[in-house]
């Protein structure tokens, strides 16, 4: 019988060649199974730095060739990767209040956003029970930047693309548990769908018209600088290290 929470699908297209040829080279499907779910989350989380692409819905391939992503594209990329390399995952789909995205959407683009900005996070099973990946959607060095520019090093944050309790020691690091990073900016739960493509069929991308446009040629560009230059702050910050 076809597990759906192994299926590709036009948006998890694992049978891409080129992310065929990157499961193959970094070894991931020789790894047990949390190990692996580890190194594949540790890739995405780290190799594929926080950044904005031009739609939500686009295929794990198009988000790997970009080469950075944020929470929609970077759920897609690390679903289509677990599922290539036999993990079986959902989706889970919400809404953000647009507060979560302050710092980053810079003014008064900010001003013209909705309230509610669409959100999702990829879920494993493992022995028996469904994490969550949310974590994954920030690097390291984003996150190190972050406390460089804001001189804020621990305790409560939302903003700047983070929504968590502890600012100093967020859960995204994978100990076979959920991961975290922008849950407390969560405002709305839509539940759990089978892949990315029925989440998006059902309820639609965070953009279009011309607002996907403004978003597209103006914001995007801007957004994309500002997480540059707070990245930055991390080689800059000389304790980022410590």
């Amino acid at each position: 019988m076809d597990d759906p929470h192994l299926r590709a699908t036009p948006l998890l297209d694992f049978d891409h060649p080129r992310l065929r040829a990157l499961s193959a080279d970094l070894g991931w499907a020789d790894l047990p199974e949390s190990a692996r779910i580890g190194a594949i989350y540790d890739f995405v989380r780290d190799e594929i730095p926080f950044g904005y692409n031009a739609s939500d819905d686009l295929p794990a391939s198009a988000v790997l060739a970009d080469g950075y992503g944020q929470c929609n594209t970077k759920t897609t990329l690390l679903m289509a990767l677990l599922r290539g390399n036999g993990i079986g995952c959902r989706f889970h789909g919400a809404t953000i209040d647009k507060r979560l995205q302050h710092g980053v959407m810079v003014a008064p683009l900010y001003w013209f956003a909705p309230g509610s900005i669409i959100h999702s996070w990829a879920e494993v099973n493992l022995d028996g029970r469904w994490a969550g990946l949310e974590g994954v959607i920030l690097d390291d060095d984003y996150l190190l930047g972050l406390r460089a520019r804001t001189g804020q090093q621990g305790g409560p944050f939302l903003g700047y693309g983070v929504g968590t309790r502890d600012l100093a020691d967020p859960p995204v690091v994978w100990k076979g548990t959920d991961t975290f990073i922008q849950s407390t900016g969560v405002n709305r739960d839509f539940g759990t769908f089978d892949d990315p493509d029925e989440f998006y069929r059902r309820h639609g991308v965070n953009a279009r018209g011309i607002r996907g446009w403004l978003y597209r040629n103006v914001m995007r560009p801007a957004m994309n600088k500002r997480v540059g230059t707070i990245r930055m702050g991390c080689a800059a910050d000389g304790n980022a290290g410590s």
